[in-house]
């Protein structure tokens, strides 16, 4: 997991040759104007999702993990809390995974939460079970995927 600037993002482009044109993209557009919904940049590769969330409690929030993508959380119109936990150190999930959605949710508690800003991306890999659109409120804000080699 990266927790890191949008301004330093040149420093951590190398991690997957996508992310260079995912942070160059959202550098370069006024993404809180933007319709909801999804905004392709490379087909299933790379694409973008503009939600405007309802933010909820900790408790109320599930762990998620995905295989085939990487996840980039990027807040635009406020603070989100983020809670995270590394997968091993969980038990089995509350349903098979979903390969069609890519996902599979946990009850557990997260065991750190992150405060991610305006200005900030945080970078979640599948070993990074995370619970997102934590607080109170609503929220505009982007989900990215990349899709892992």
């Amino acid at each position: 997991m990266i927790l890191a600037k949008l301004s330093d993002s040149a420093r951590y482009e190398a991690a997957h040759p996508a992310l260079a044109k995912l942070f160059d993209y959202v550098k370069t557009h006024n993404l809180l104007t933007a319709q909801t919904g999804r905004l392709s940049l490379d087909g299933d590769n790379l694409f973008i999702n503009v939600v405007d969330a309802t933010l909820m409690t900790k408790e109320a929030q599930k762990l998620e993990v995905h295989r085939e993508y990487i996840d980039v959380h990027i807040p635009l119109s406020g603070n989100e809390i983020i809670g995270v936990r590394h997968i091993d150190t969980l038990n089995e999930p509350d349903a098979p995974f979903d390969e069609a959605n890519d996902c599979a949710v946990y009850t557990a508690p997260a065991t750190n939460y992150l405060v991610v800003e305006p200005g900030d991306f945080l970078l979640v890999y599948p070993e990074d079970a995370h619970a997102p659109i934590i607080g109170s409120g609503k929220l505009r804000k982007l989900i990215a995927k990349v899709r892992i080699a």
